[in-house]
């Protein structure tokens, strides 16, 4: 080897032995050193290094998807806040209860990216058409009078039972009483039972999508939830 070659090689050892971390973090030189002593040491000899190294490569794989996994998800989740912040703070705005039911289909709506926004009111008194027609004249397009007993019929499916207090499922069934003609598109809904306080008929909020893939029965509930319980709230306001 001349003097000229041997010098860069010498340079290049020298900087390996001071800093051996600019092997040893380079994924792609450990594996081609690995592959060449395998070589070195031949077919019949098993390194038990090498396996070793490979598990290790394997594992760290996995934590570094779990580790994106965490951190999409809490991303997910701010940004889920956030938009149920939005929502909150547009729902109050209003000052009428007419403006406030008819926000919820608009502005609301549009935060929350739902296709379908419908309050649920169930009345003791849903035959006496005097009482039943000016709440549908102004307000049908959002709220959905219904007999006692209605909600907790359609929140359960029939199965019986408390309903929960949100309630997410996809391919809604029986919708024509929220949807109307469109109960054929609204491919997954969330439901929000509402209290309004003793002595009050429970009342249902139901956001309806046409994506299938907004509410799902294995997601968390916590914002809805959050939201539900600001708006019966609100709500009380209006009933006082």
């Amino acid at each position: 080897m001349s003097e000229t070659a041997g010098k860069p090689l010498d340079e290049f050892r020298h900087r390996i032995i001071e800093d051996p971390e600019v092997i040893l973090e380079d994924a792609d030189v450990m594996k081609a050193l690995i592959a060449a002593n395998e070589k070195y040491l031949g077919n019949n000899i098993v390194d038990l290094r090498g396996i070793a190294m490979e598990r290790l490569e394997a594992r760290l794989d996995r934590l570094e998807d779990t580790h994106r996994s965490v951190i999409a998800a809490a991303y997910e989740n701010l940004a889920g806040t956030n938009q149920i912040h939005r929502a909150v703070l547009r729902m109050l705005d209003p000052v009428e209860f007419e403006d406030f039911v008819g926000n919820l289909a608009g502005n609301v709506a549009d935060i929350l990216r739902v296709d379908r926004v419908r309050l649920v009111l169930e009345s003791r008194h849903l035959d006496d058409a005097t009482a039943r027609s000016p709440v549908e004249r102004k307000l049908g397009d959002v709220v959905a009078l219904v007999p006692g007993g209605w909600i907790a019929e359609y929140v359960t499916a029939g199965r019986g039972g408390a309903p929960r207090a949100v309630t997410l499922r996809q391919s809604p069934e029986g919708g024509e009483t929220l949807y109307g003609a469109t109960a054929g598109r609204i491919a997954s809904e969330a439901l929000l039972l509402l209290d309004f306080g003793a002595g009050r008929q429970p009342g249902l909020l139901v956001l309806g999508s046409e994506d299938a893939d907004q509410f799902r029965p294995n997601q968390g509930t916590d914002l809805l939830a959050f939201f539900g319980g600001v708006f019966e709230r609100a709500m009380r306001r209006w009933l006082a």
